[in-house]
């Protein structure tokens, strides 16, 4: 399977599975390595580095990219042979960090920054 094909039906499979998440396809050239997409979800957050199987090479900085990511809340490479295996460890850390960012009470309005 093409890498594109493949990524375009896991937006499309995110969405579905994650009603009202926002998938954002980051920029390769902006900084090299990192995951091809950040899936916003709820008060969390998770990276995903497509590939069309799961021997396709990595780019540089790519292994370095997804596990700084993964250290701060989730990313995973992510393929046709793993692609369920993935989700559903997205699912689970979705679910753990779900609590993610500042109580409203303890945030800093805009026009104080």
């Amino acid at each position: 399977m093409l890498e594109n094909k493949f990524k375009t039906r896991l937006v499309k499979e995110l969405k579905e599975r994650f009603p009202g998440c926002k998938v954002v396809h980051l920029d390769p050239n902006e900084v090299q390595g990192h995951p091809d997409l950040l899936v916003l979800y709820g008060h969390t957050w998770g990276a995903l580095e497509g590939k069309r199987s799961a021997d396709a090479p990595h780019r540089p900085n790519q292994d370095y990219y997804v596990q700084d990511f993964n250290s701060m809340s989730f990313a995973a490479f992510i393929y046709p042979e793993n692609k369920e295996e993935v989700l559903n460890a997205m699912e689970r850390s979705f679910e753990a960090h779900g609590a993610a960012c500042l109580p409203r009470s303890q945030q800093v309005p805009l026009a104080q920054l």
